[in-house]
């Protein structure tokens, strides 16, 4: 009998508040010491704002397109301590969150979006290689799984069945649930990564490549420069320590303040939760099987992620995607105790014979979504400021290719990416309170009812598909 059953809510909940309210890929020993802080005046040639893997990324890659380039990372708090470094660890090469979207969005350049997604997923790993990243690095693909009767209809469509493509009983050797009803193994599209290593990786390379890395340095300000001794076109930031003035700067803030209204107005923070489990042993995996260790998602409007880590445990998110009045980002948000009871329920009724295993880690945090559900970029400030933001999941991958995108951008070349419609479109602008409050549980209401009514979108669905709006988790 599952444990939720035996010993009731209050039980699991009690088991869920010795968890560790972190990170589970941040607790960790080999986490680097910060750089000190920025103080005083500096110029630099390009500076970045953010060192999560679009800004990391972002100063590696410009950095070897030009050695010779002076580059300045400031960032608020550590390296790849927020969405960075507590995100499921999926490296996808999908640049669209995933096919639907992206064949949706951008049906005459898909195919072209779909190719430099796998060349840009083929860079990471030979970052990985060549570096020697110790980030547990496993090219496993991963597994879109069917949960219920109108989730299998519109993953096997009709006709022959989609590549990869496994019915119950192919998909029950691979990995075994009583929830699954069948599934699509994207067996080259996707790798599993522990990516706060990964972070702490591209934080060593750019530090090896004469980046200059301040942490603890939130930029509290952005500005045209207005000093007389400082060319007028340069772009200032201020921190709490002091000043840089930078000839180009690049914005990689993901949920937080972007110091641009025309960003400001495109992005909201949700926020989404995972647990993790103890490690586990032989015998427990064993009625799973999951031995080709494939990342799993279901295909929900709402729906998790789960996978293996390097010494065995599950980790378990998604599902919910919450969103705060006022559009804010604040540290009490990343702990909610109702999607954490949830998930571990949704987590038992998966691997029902896992139900007295203990989680030892609880986290949550912001991650930036737009009306599109993937990245967008831009200029301002006459072309000396750079951005990329609007991911909504599947970042870990895709941040790498907004970060050279950005560097296109800042360089004023013309190139295949710069030419790209996702590139060159803007998704639209969400609405201000307390509108965007009532169009965001509207839409959240109206998915979770089509999850229970056999995935029939209502009206309001409808819509925001007619207007090329969305919301999901």
């Amino acid at each position: 009998m599952p444990a939720l059953r035996r010993h009731g809510a209050a039980w699991m909940e009690g088991r869920l508040s010795a968890a560790k309210p972190v990170s589970f890929w941040l607790d960790d020993p080999l986490a680097p010491a910060p750089e000190p802080a920025h103080a005083g005046t500096l110029r630099a040639d390009l500076a970045v704002v953010g060192a999560g893997f679009t800004g990391l990324w972002t100063a590696l890659l410009a950095k070897e397109a030009d050695p010779g380039l002076d580059v300045v990372i400031l960032e608020s708090e550590r390296v790849g301590w927020a969405a960075s470094g507590r995100n499921g660890g999926f490296c996808a090469a999908s640049l669209t969150h995933g096919e639907a979207n992206g064949r949706s969005r951008f049906p005459d350049s898909y195919a072209q979006l779909e190719r430099l997604g796998r060349e840009n997923l083929d860079a990471i790993e030979r970052f990985v290689t060549a570096h020697r990243v110790d980030c547990g690095w496993e090219r496993t693909g991963d597994l879109t799984v069917a949960t219920a009767p109108w989730q299998l209809a519109e993953l096997r469509g009709e006709g022959e069945p989609p590549a990869g493509w496994l019915d119950r009983e192919a998909l029950t050797a691979e990995v075994a649930s009583p929830t699954y009803l069948g599934g699509i193994w994207d067996k080259d599209g996707c790798a599993l990564v522990n990516p706060a290593r990964l972070a702490w990786g591209l934080r060593a390379a750019c530090l090896d490549a004469g980046v200059r890395l301040f942490e603890r340095s939130p930029v509290v300000s952005m500005s045209r420069s207005r000093r007389a001794r400082v060319a007028p076109r340069d772009v200032e930031l201020r921190t709490p320590g002091g000043r840089v003035h930078a000839d180009r700067v690049a914005l990689a803030t993901n949920a937080f303040d972007p110091f641009l209204g025309r960003v400001r107005a495109r992005i909201v923070p949700v926020y989404d939760h995972v647990l993790v489990t103890e490690p586990l042993s032989a015998d427990q995996l064993a009625p799973i099987g999951w031995r080709r260790r494939q990342g799993i998602s279901d295909a929900g409007n709402r729906f998790h992620y789960y996978r293996l880590t390097e010494d065995n445990r599950i980790l378990w998110g998604g599902w919910d995607a919450i969103y705060h009045f006022g559009r804010k980002v604040r540290p009490e948000y990343d702990q909610r105790a109702a999607t954490f009871l949830t998930l571990s329920r949704h987590f038992h009724d998966t691997f029902p014979h896992l139900s007295d295993v203990a989680f030892t880690h609880r986290w949550g945090g912001a991650i930036d979504t737009c009306g599109r559900f993937c990245a967008f970029f831009g200029k301002a400030l006459g072309g000396r400021v750079a951005y990329a933001a609007g991911y909504t999941g599947l970042g870990v991958g895709a941040s790498r290719f907004g970060a050279q995108v950005m560097v296109d951008l800042l360089s004023g070349r013309r190139t295949e990416r710069t030419e790209l419609e996702m590139v060159r479109s803007k998704p639209t602008p969400f609405p201000p309170e307390p509108f965007a409050w009532a169009v965001i549980q509207a839409t959240r209401w109206s998915l979770a009812r089509a999850d229970t009514h056999g995935g029939r979108r209502n009206a309001w669905l409808r819509l925001l598909d007619r207007a090329g709006l969305g919301y999901d988790s």
